[in-house]
């Protein structure tokens, strides 16, 4: 059996699991209940100076009956005083010693008031780290706390120093998605010497617009204001800033605990795949229960097994290297959409996304009493878009089209080096039809 046990910066957990900082992580009882589940860490919520939160904090993106894609909060660190958290999380750590305890830290940009907080909760807590909050984007940030000093690479580099200074435990520092490249905050979190970094924080956002009342949702008295907003829908955005990082040549070598979208032992998966070290998870427990975690180390153990990965180190960031900019990418690599008709239920989305959407490389036909979708093998691209579309698993393929020609470039192509294979035709010239041909076209007719 796989074995899931997974280490950053130094800290040990016993699978790659952890809760990120948010409300799953508020109280003693809900990182117990978490544990006795099967997680192998938990980021407490963060602890700072005192705060008041708003009545009305969330607001949710659906998709058709999917509920909760994306979840937008307006809630700040936690409005509970420091002396409680920190006795709470001391009697988590003592009857869960071999599960992770992580403190999520946010004062205000000032040494001294750094110091005092480090010092009190690792010396009052028994934590295995620190995470340093640069993230929040609402709230916090206005108060030049959270994004504000993410946003700023000399605040992330500074302040890290700061806790370096008196922590005697690593540090990790979370990152905002709000900046224009992620890079320059976790190179200053790495000239920091911090230990680690984790990512993606929440994305600035307004979720929507309540249309009766006129006002942004959640509402507060008729008023809104920009959240965070994380959930399944923002993993991709995720994964391109660590994949970002993961093959930077300056930070590439800080470890990664890998945030946003996380739901399922698959995400997990894809994640370390592109270097991160562990999972935090949040969003998903909110909307499922501790209880997720079972399917996930369950799913994630059969995989490693069925691909013969003993360790987490046996595919740790193996699919990193496979990220490259475009221009690299090569122009002469040929696929074509394949349809197999046995599976097809005939709904024809495929025909209408990629006549309306796409390239017009697909045709309906009468064939044995039955209408089908056929693919115009001179047409079609290969952009994929039928078979994201189709509802039927494997009924939509894309076939490599051999075409003799060596890998080429952009970047090599027009440095004049290489030359391009003949391409399809790929659209049709209108100006050329006859009035019949335009109108078999236009009813769905084209044989």
């Amino acid at each position: 059996m796989a074995d899931l046990t997974a280490t950053i910066a130094g800290i040990v957990s016993p699978n790659p699991f952890w809760l990120a900082s948010a409300p799953p992580t508020n109280t003693y009882g809900q990182v117990a209940r978490a544990f006795d589940h099967g997680w192998g860490g938990a980021v407490w919520k963060t602890i700072g100076q005192p705060i008041v939160n708003v009545y009305s904090r969330y607001g949710g993106l659906d998709s058709g009956t999917q509920k909760l894609i994306g979840l937008n909060n307006i809630e700040l660190i936690t409005d509970r005083p420091i002396e409680d958290n920190i006795k709470e999380m001391a009697l988590v750590k003592k009857r869960y010693p071999k599960h992770t305890l992580i403190a999520s830290l946010m004062v205000e940009t000032n040494r001294d008031a750094w110091h005092e907080i480090v010092k009190r909760t690792q010396g009052e807590t028994g934590c295995d780290g620190f995470e340093l909050n640069f993230g929040c984007p609402h709230g916090m940030s206005e108060r030049g706390m959270g994004a504000a000093v993410g946003q700023v690479p000399e605040y992330c580099q500074q302040i890290t120093e700061w806790v370096k200074e008196v922590s005697t435990i690593p540090v990790i520092v979370k990152l905002t998605p709000n900046v224009g490249d992620i890079l320059y905050p976790a190179r200053a979190a790495k000239r920091a010497n911090a230990d680690a970094v984790s990512l993606i924080n929440t994305i600035n956002s307004l979720i929507g617009v309540d249309l009766d009342l006129m006002a942004p949702l959640p509402n507060v008295k008729g008023k809104g204001s920009h959240g965070g907003y994380c959930g399944p829908a923002v993993k991709p955005i995720a994964l391109n800033m660590i994949s970002a990082i993961a093959t930077d040549d300056q930070a590439g070598s800080l470890p990664i605990s890998g945030i946003g979208g996380v739901s399922t032992w698959r995400d997990a998966a894809e994640f370390i795949a592109l270097g991160c070290d562990n999972v935090q998870v949040c969003t998903a427990v909110m909307h499922y229960g501790f209880r997720i975690v079972e399917d996930m180390i369950e799913g994630l153990s059969n995989w490693m097994d069925e691909k013969g990965y003993k360790t987490l180190a046996d595919f740790k960031g193996k699919a990193a290297p496979t990220v490259t900019k475009w221009e690299n990418l090569s122009l002469n690599h040929f696929t074509r959409a394949s349809i197999d008709h046995d599976k097809c239920i005939g709904c024809e989305l495929c025909y209408v996304a990629c006549e309306d959407g796409a390239h017009q490389a697909l045709k309906l036909v009468q064939k044995n009493g039955r209408r089908l979708v056929e693919v115009k093998e001179d047409m079609c691209v290969g952009c994929n878009l039928c078979s994201l579309v189709c509802p039927v698993p494997d009924c939509i393929t894309m076939k490599h089209i051999p075409n003799g020609a060596p890998d080429v470039s952009w970047k090599e192509f027009s440095a004049g080096k290489g030359t391009l294979a003949e391409r399809p035709q790929h659209y049709v010239d209108v100006s050329t039809q006859t009035e019949a041909e335009a109108a078999a076209r236009s009813d769905g007719t084209t044989t």
